[in-house]
């Protein structure tokens, strides 16, 4: 009987029911076969030890969780999570350092493996192709940059070579607050005039009007600090145009090029005619320099147009931006501690010794200012959230696996404020730094302003001397005030959105001449 049924006719129905669904079977058969051999192999796979996360949403991950104060949010889940924590943002892993130790392993103990920069769509758009020292990807082309800054710009030589415009620019400050100081005066505006003045001079060969640099540099550090669903979930990009931002981002782009274009065909046509090989390096300013590498083109690559211009960018940008706010929150915290204001005041009255004005030799003398400098920077760093680094290979950090092309973020306002690191650190006390050795020039893994290893900023001397000079001189020149009867401890300290920490209200006060 049961043999009968192999004997049974095979008809057409039976071979064209086979023939329709046999590449349905076989295609079935291979997609078992090949999660069987994925499924086995994920087991065989050791489990990678990654840092602790906080709960991610689907998409989008953890974008949602950094607010407008993504330093303050970041801080808040590192408390919960630990000083090594891994988020996402979209379907990018981005790994959060909030601790000295954390930050020594990422820019000291594998510094090269985290020497790259992720791409950011923004960036590429407001920065010329991420063409710069800055965002430029770690490679050829970043050492050769950077070393054109390091030689030419911002040697030791260089930065001394701009003292005699440095201590001009800050008298006819002191003047512009001496003329004010029956009034309230904008203390915001006229330490910005005075550092755009500085770093024009210096880069730029004159000055340029402040106001409109101002706003252009607010919207520039708006733009920069704003987050990119595009970077980070490409197939929404659209939401970055939706929402203005990409935008935003173009006009800021166009109103800085057209501004520096500008400049350049102003020097071009400037040297003209001259004999530049006679041109003594004190008379070149940053764009004679790079308009004379251009020339010269012994790089290595193409030395185009935009990229002196994305040079420029970065030193006049970064140069202005970050040391008016560090002056303004210095001050802030002056007028909010006068016993403080008063122990400097004392300190650069006696080396004054009765001259006019501070002058650049005094400030190596001058060590509660310098501790005064450093106290702000540890509070309020310049850039809250080191300009992210991104890892080249597979590394081990604190005994946590850190897969290559992750995106890595070293908050460094929460490690200035890290209580194990520091004693009391909500507190304004320039003494702690008194008879230290601590520094922020990227040795000391506490106090990170300006980044460190091999992305750390090369322009701290240049705008350190700037920040001790003009802060020096408004407090040996004045007694300040809050206008209106405001309590010392009533100062609006609130923060304002953008890449750099600013205060958002402009530092109002009375300034009555100390003699």
């Amino acid at each position: 009987m049961y043999w009968q049924i192999f004997q049974l006719p095979i008809t057409n129905e039976m071979f064209s029911f086979s023939k329709n669904y046999f590449p349905f079977y076989f295609s079935f058969t291979v997609l078992i076969i090949f999660l069987s051999v994925k499924w086995i192999s994920t087991r065989l796979k050791p489990k990678k030890n990654l840092p602790p996360s906080p709960p991610k949403l689907p998409i989008i991950g953890n974008l949602h969780q950094l607010g407008l104060s993504p330093h303050r949010s970041l801080r808040a889940l590192s408390r919960k999570h630990g000083p090594l924590m891994l988020l996402h943002f979209g379907s990018v892993p981005v790994l959060v350092a909030s601790s000295p130790e954390a930050a020594k392993e990422i820019m000291k103990t594998h510094d090269l493996k985290f020497c790259n920069r992720p791409k950011l769509r923004i960036v590429d758009i407001v920065v010329y192709g991420s063409n710069d020292i800055t965002f430029s990807p770690y490679g050829e082309y970043w050492r050769q940059v950077k070393s054109i800054a390091v030689v030419h710009l911002l040697n030791t030589t260089r930065v001394q070579s701009f003292r005699q415009t440095r201590e001009e620019e800050v008298g006819l400050m002191i003047d512009m607050i001496e003329k004010s100081s029956s009034s309230v005066v904008d203390l915001s505006e006229l330490l910005f005039r005075l550092v755009n003045n500085i770093v024009c001079k210096a880069a730029l060969g004159r000055t340029y009007p402040g106001s409109k640099f101002a706003d252009l540099l607010e919207r520039f550090v708006w733009v920069l600090g704003a987050v990119s669903l595009g970077s980070y979930i490409p197939w929404l990009s659209w939401v970055d145009k939706l929402s203005g931002l990409e935008g935003k981002a173009h006009k800021v782009a166009k109103d800085f090029d057209d501004f520096l274009e500008g400049v350049v065909a102003e020097h071009v046509d400037k040297r003209r005619g001259m004999d530049l090989d006679a041109q003594s390096g004190e008379d070149q300013d940053l764009v004679d320099i790079l308009l004379d590498v251009q020339r010269d083109n012994t790089t290595g690559f193409t030395f185009h147009r935009n990229t002196v211009k994305a040079l420029i960018l970065d030193v006049f940008a970064a140069g202005t931006d970050t040391t008016f706010a560090s002056l303004v929150w210095s001050i802030s915290e002056l007028l909010r501690h006068p016993i403080v204001m008063e122990k400097l005041k004392q300190e650069v009255t006696k080396i004054a010794q009765g001259r006019s004005m501070i002058l650049e030799k005094d400030l190596e003398s001058m060590q509660y200012l310098k501790a005064v400098v450093k106290e702000t920077l540890r509070m309020y760093p310049p850039i809250p959230l080191l300009i992210p680094h991104e890892s080249a290979e597979d590394v081990k950090l604190l005994g946590y696996d850190i897969p290559a092309g992750t995106q890595t973020v070293v908050n460094a306002w929460a490690i200035g404020r890290d209580p194990t690191a520091w004693e009391e650190p909500e507190e304004f006390k320039p003494e702690r730094f008194l008879n230290s050795s601590t520094d922020y020039k990227g040795l000391h893994f506490e106090l990170l302003p300006f980044g460190g290893g091999r992305r750390g900023c090369p322009g701290i001397p240049f705008a350190t001397v700037i920040f001790e000079l003009a802060l020096a001189n408004v407090i040996y020149k004045f007694d300040l005030a809050l206008p209106n009867g405001v309590k010392n401890t009533d100062l609006d300290m609130k923060e304002k959105f953008g890449i750099t920490l600013h205060k958002e209200a402009p530092l109002l006060v009375m300034a009555t001449p100390s003699f």
